[in-house]
């Protein structure tokens, strides 16, 4: 018997089922029949091989999404935000708050000692009990306040007009003592400014010159009234030269209570300097003294003294300018109601100061974005 599964000359054929033989067309086999035969073996062909692997389904085209367009221009508006914050914050420019105390040394100081005058009524005065009061005493405590220290941690320490640039003061057993701040009625002049050593804060008072004398004097109008006499004044003042361009005959002392001194002894006809510092004399002295308006037109600007210590200059700007901008801060007011404005009823037409703050320059500090620097 044929083996179904061998081809013609009985090598195996490439089909698994039987392979019939073709009839030719005839009465046996039409060409219908062939072409059925023919669709019936690829059918049965196509039943057998594994299906075609399905066509991949293309993804459908991106489409613009509006939301998430805004959405990522929110993300770069932050994150720009963010650099300009870090710039701000840790980039060059100007000191904050922080570097300026540590540039100071501020924060290192356990106490602040401040040279001041001591015998200078509604200015500067330490009184036989030990008490310190006056315009600039209060000044420095508002200061001392915003650098962070309390009234028990300042430390006034009287000192000589000449000592001013110096920053040396004396304390109650006659020892040198080196000071921070100099609030001393110490007028801002050019030549001053020159100095190394000498560094001004933004001006915190303006006054002008005048002179004191003994009730009974003639009246002084004008410098010139005071030809043929002498006069007392402070050293290295600025008051002894519209004095000496007069050829007046000027003795210069250190302090106030020596030219008062003098006055009272005869020695000096008159007692020139700021006006803010006479007024003191003639309020506590109203039938001893006389005090006249010469009518001089410069202007006096009393500035702290830093040294070279600029950090410490800035703070101490910064100060000055919270006190005048801010309204919540009558501190400079409250200190010239109580120290220089009282004194005006016994001075008379007196100019005494201009009973408003200077206006201080915006200080160069950096304000970080958690503080309220300029407030």
């Amino acid at each position: 018997m044929t083996d179904m599964g061998s081809g013609r000359n009985g090598t195996s054929s490439r089909f698994a089922w039987p392979l019939r033989r073709r009839t030719p067309a005839g009465p046996e086999g039409t060409a219908e029949d062939i072409a059925v035969q023919d669709v019936a073996e690829r059918e049965a062909v196509d039943r057998r091989l594994p299906p075609p692997e399905p066509e991949p389904l293309l993804d459908p085209p991106p489409r613009f999404h509006l939301a998430m367009f805004r959405l990522a221009a929110l993300g770069l508006a932050l994150v720009l935000g963010l650099a300009l914050t870090l710039v701000r914050v840790f980039g060059s420019g100007p000191p904050s708050v922080a570097d300026l105390r540590a540039q100071s040394g501020v924060d290192t100081w356990t106490v602040l000692p401040i040279g001041v005058k001591d015998d200078q009524p509604g200015t500067a005065i330490r009184d036989e009990n030990g008490v310190w009061s006056g315009f600039d005493i209060d000044i420095a405590y508002m200061i001392a306040e915003d650098l962070g220290f309390r009234r028990d941690d300042v430390r006034f320490y009287g000192m000589e007009s000449e000592d001013r640039a110096r920053m040396q003061a004396v304390d109650l057993k006659g020892n040198r003592v080196p000071v921070k701040l100099v609030i001393a009625s110490y007028s801002i002049t050019a030549d001053r400014e020159a100095r190394k050593d000498v560094t001004f804060s933004e001006p915190y008072l303006f006054t002008e010159q005048s002179v004191l004398t003994l009730k009974g004097h003639p009246k002084v109008a004008t410098f010139r009234d005071l030809k043929g006499e002498t006069v007392c004044s402070l050293s290295t003042a600025t008051s002894t030269g519209p004095l000496q361009d007069l050829k007046i005959d000027v003795v210069s002392r250190n302090r106030m209570r020596e030219c008062i001194d003098d006055l009272r002894k005869g020695r000096v006809t008159a007692v020139s300097t700021d006006a803010a510092i006479l007024a003191g004399f003639k309020d506590r002295n109203p039938g001893e003294f006389e005090h006249w308006d010469v009518g001089s037109d410069k202007t006096e600007s009393y500035g702290v003294n830093v040294g070279e210590n600029e950090a410490l200059k800035k703070l101490v700007d910064l100060t000055l300018y919270r006190s005048y901008y801010d309204p919540a801060d009558g501190r400079w007011e409250e200190a010239y109601q109580k120290n220089l404005q009282s004194e005006t009823k016994l001075n008379g037409k007196v100019p005494i100061a201009i009973a408003t703050q200077p206006r201080p320059a915006r200080p160069e500090i950096r304000e970080l974005p958690w503080e309220e620097v300029f407030r």
